[in-house]
């Protein structure tokens, strides 16, 4: 990771390590690097870093910023450089960025469906039944047992919810929808409703 070394008397070998971003560095206890040093301003410089290197910026400071005995408001730094805030002697030691990438588990991805002959999806933990839901989110199938049902106190509806990434689920195919009545049922079904209702007040 990039650092910088302190050459002054008094200061001397301490490191000052940067982390990505913004690191300001002044005489300030509020400082990411606290210097105390009468000719180092409150706030003095910022060393920003990023994955391109180290970019210096001086904050306004009352005995200026210099690199390699030039004053500067703004540079890119280099390692073996320089620089002086005030009186105070600082080495660019480095001015890489180790940026990690994160390594994901494989065993973490959901394997694929095992599909039959008449396309029926089987449950990957259940072998033997059938797929009923899907995971909105990862996409894994699973049967009606694999799925986590959640009821919030004292709510009414039950959250049905993926056991691998806990994102909601939903059936296959979607909702099933209701068969559409034909006309004459709902004729049928009125002329019930109307003679059950006389029926009842002749009663």
């Amino acid at each position: 990771m990039a650092r910088l070394l302190i050459k002054t008397a008094g200061l001397e070998n301490r490191l000052l390590e940067l982390k990505l971003g913004p690191n300001r560095i002044g005489r300030d206890p509020e400082s990411d690097f606290q210097i105390v040093h009468p000719t180092v301003s409150s706030l003095h410089c910022e060393l920003l870093l990023s994955d391109v290197g180290v970019k210096l910026r001086d904050l306004e400071s009352t005995n200026g910023t210099f690199v390699d005995g030039k004053p500067v408001k703004e540079v890119d730094l280099m390692a073996g450089q320089l620089v002086r805030l005030g009186d105070v002697q600082l080495l660019v030691e480095n001015t890489d960025a180790n940026v990690a990438i994160p390594q994901f588990n494989n065993l973490d991805i959901p394997a694929p469906p095992v599909m039959e002959q008449n396309g029926a999806i089987l449950c990957r933990r259940h072998p033997h039944a059938p797929s009923t839901h899907q995971c909105t989110a990862c996409k894994e199938a699973m049967c009606d047992r694999c799925v986590h049902r959640v009821r919030r106190k004292g709510g009414k509806i039950t959250l049905l919810l993926c056991p691998h990434c806990s994102s909601p689920v939903e059936l296959i195919g979607g909702p099933k929808s209701e068969k559409k009545k034909s006309i004459f049922t709902r004729v049928g079904e009125t002329v019930k409703m109307k003679l059950t209702r006389v029926l009842h007040i002749n009663r």
